[in-house]
């Protein structure tokens, strides 16, 4: 899985710094350097985590914290900041980071921080939604699992997640797929590896149910 970054910072040695030594371990990285494009990138990408510098030239860094507030998206902040007084930590706090380290810093300290609040943040989802199925940075996660999919296997897998608990009919299937799959026997071989890839039994499927002579549907 590839966790995406966004990296709020005005300074270009420290944003390069950042950027290299993350993307040795496989995180992707966007850096801005403005409040205003920290939004927009908020507003239309799927970030794991925010690294937010405070002092930033158009903006105070702590309006991303408000604007996450506001429209009430969960992502975790880590605050990374030359400013060291308490009252700066304790009003990041208060506005909803989850870690705050003073510059510089350490960039495998930051890594492992990173890795703690990616993964309480995954622990959360899981407690709280209780989902089966989970659809996270173009990867599908089957009870824990991440399922190793084909991009056909991955398309049909994601047409029905998103018809949960409805007959979705073959005729409907082979259609909004129709660049990938090209027959009805072609769509029973993706259907039976999806299964198999699942443990789902296909003779007694507990999950991907066939309805027969309709299509077939996703139970969770």
């Amino acid at each position: 899985m590839v966790y995406k970054v966004l990296l709020i910072e005005d300074d270009e040695f420290t944003a390069s710094l950042i950027k290299d030594f993350l993307e040795e371990y496989s995180f992707k990285i966007d850096i801005v350097n403005t409040v205003t494009s920290a939004i927009s990138n908020i507003k239309f990408e799927k970030y794991s985590i925010i690294l937010l510098d405070i002092n930033i030239p158009d903006f105070n860094g702590f309006e991303v914290l408000n604007f996450l507030n506001k429209n009430k998206i969960n992502i975790p902040v880590i605050v990374v900041s030359a400013y060291s007084e308490k009252s700066s930590k304790l009003l990041a706090f208060k506005l909803g980071a989850v870690d705050y380290m003073v510059k510089p810093i350490d960039p495998e300290e930051l890594e492992a921080r990173i890795w703690v609040h990616i993964k309480n943040v995954s622990t959360f989802v899981e407690k709280i939604e209780k989902k089966v199925f989970q659809l996270i940075n173009g990867t599908i996660f089957f009870e824990d699992n991440s399922l190793k999919l084909t991009k056909t296997e991955f398309e049909i897998l994601k047409y029905l997640i998103e018809n949960k608990n409805s007959v979705v009919k073959r005729d409907d299937l082979l259609k909004c797929l129709s660049s990938i799959i090209q027959s009805d026997r072609s769509l029973d071989y993706h259907i039976k590896n999806i299964r198999i890839k699942m443990g789902d039994n296909g003779a007694n499927p507990r999950y991907l149910i066939t309805e027969y002579g309709l299509g077939y549907k996703l139970v969770f």
